[in-house]
């Protein structure tokens, strides 16, 4: 009964594709898909779809968000065109099902939201990503087109992690006031980059650090694995001079995830010792040279102890403040929230803050789902979280067995989700278009791998026949 019960929780069975059979929109979109077949551009479409991704992360860390408003627009576009005129059903997945649940429940609490003009507008940009997200999951189905896509990204992070690097040696203004004033650290620089911010900086790198590391093992000449490594090595030490506290924490756990997700994709090929002993080993070291790591600089030492000790920081009691009062927002509208997005959250929030306390988010993505969207909304985001991790387990389980380099870039893009998610406990970068887009390429990735014609049953794999 308990095996029912999670098989229905996580949908597994899920198939899609056999919708096409009975849909009527299906049948009324016949005309649209015999004129894509004599189209020649569109025989193009997913490598164009491709095309418009790369440029938009390619300038996402350089440009206005307008122009990556603009990029999404274009991204929406074409994969509306490309999906109704294709089969319906085709490379859809489970995750998708639960994206497109939390995308309603976003749509009820904007139509029900006290300030519903500002809800509308966090509602849009919630939607392009939302469409970025099905147009990636769509191309990325292809593995050279998942590979150049990280190939896109992993090389965009190294000109950022670089300048990053610069203004460490160099030296930086500070556009801000981003550490206590009587810390230790109040002098040391915090780079930005090009995004203007340590902290969007940090969780920028992230899924940098990961894809890079995951390249080292997925690209198989020496060349492009020695490339992988100096991005890998590049963007982890930019990441560390961010002194991001909400940053480190999510690379940890990012890093963490990988290196185990990692030791059981290879122990297929590990003796009965090194089954039990490989991932407590490779752990345990890995712990070693942060712990050492923390304790020989003073500038990591004072920005970790500052993590803990509560309001005695102004950051932290800052975020207490904020937290206080964002609960008090949750108390007053707790089912489906205020409505999506920062404008609806400036509205109310100035009902409810501290005095001096003014705040642009909840700053922890769990609470600004749930001011967003209620409990039903918190409840639709974990169950989609469940659905990413646990499609994402059973397809590198799948490709596991057979030791596919394409399992490396699902290994990324989960490790990615844990730290830009691990970050968000405390911060809400993961709002910010640099980041969001990011965030919604790593789910994308996962859902990539969704066997169109496969689902998990059970401990086996149940073949189709058409």
């Amino acid at each position: 009964m308990l095996t029912d019960f999670w098989q229905q929780l996580t949908l597994s069975g899920f198939a899609l594709e056999q919708w096409r059979d009975a849909s009527l929109i299906h049948r009324l979109l016949a005309p649209l898909r015999r004129w894509r077949q004599g189209s020649w551009l569109l025989r193009w479409g997913d490598w164009i779809g491709l095309a418009i991704v790369v440029v938009l992360f390619a300038l996402a860390p350089y440009v206005s968000t307008t122009l990556i408003g603009v990029l999404l627009l274009a991204a929406a576009a074409l994969w509306a065109l490309l999906t109704l005129t294709d089969e319906a059903g085709v490379g859809l997945s489970p995750v998708h099902l639960t994206v497109a649940v939390y995308w309603g429940v976003m749509v009820l609490a904007t139509a029900l939201s006290p300030v519903r003009g500002a809800a509308v507008s966090g509602l849009i940009k919630l939607t392009l990503n939302i469409l970025l997200f099905l147009l990636i999951a769509r191309v990325a189905r292809r593995p050279r087109a998942r590979g150049l896509l990280i190939l896109a990204y992993i090389l965009t992070t190294l000109p950022v992690a670089i300048y990053g690097l610069r203004q460490y040696f160099f030296g930086a203004t500070a556009l801000a006031t981003w550490v206590d004033s009587k810390s230790a650290v109040a002098d040391v620089t915090r780079v930005y980059s090009f995004l203007g911010n340590p902290n969007l900086l940090a969780g920028y790198l992230i899924p940098g650090v990961m894809l890079s590391a995951a390249a080292v093992f997925a690209w198989p000449r020496w060349a492009p694995k020695g490339l992988a490594l100096l991005a890998t090595l590049i963007n982890t030490l930019c990441l560390i001079l961010t002194l991001s506290r909400g940053g480190w924490i999510g690379f940890l756990i990012a890093g963490f995830v990988l290196m185990t997700l990692l030791v059981q994709y290879w122990s297929v090929w590990f003796s009965p010792f090194w089954k039990r002993w490989a991932l407590p080993l490779l752990l345990g070291g890995a712990a070693a040279v942060v712990i050492a790591g923390v304790i020989a600089v003073d500038s990591l030492r004072a920005r970790v102890l500052s993590i803990f000790v509560g309001r005695a920081d102004s950051s932290n009691n800052f975020r207490m403040n904020v937290w206080a009062a964002v609960i008090d927002m949750v108390r007053a509208r707790p089912i489906l929230g205020i409505g999506p997005g920062n404008d609806a959250f400036n509205a109310v929030y100035p009902l409810f803050q501290r005095p001096r306390y003014t705040a642009l988010s909840a700053y922890s993505v769990f609470l600004e789902v749930l001011v967003e969207g209620g409990i039903i909304g918190l409840t639709a985001f974990l169950w989609l979280l469940l659905l990413i991790f646990h499609q994402a387990w059973v397809q590198l389980q799948r490709l596991r067995a057979t030791q596919d380099q394409q399992g490396y870039w699902l290994m990324g893009a989960i490790a990615s989700i844990s730290g830009i998610l691990g970050q968000g406990i405390a911060d809400t970068v993961m709002y910010r278009p640099q980041i969001s887009t990011l965030w919604w390429m790593a789910i994308a990735l996962v859902a990539s791998y969704y066997p169109a014609q496969q689902a998990w049953s059970g401990r086996s794999f149940k073949v189709r026949q058409e």
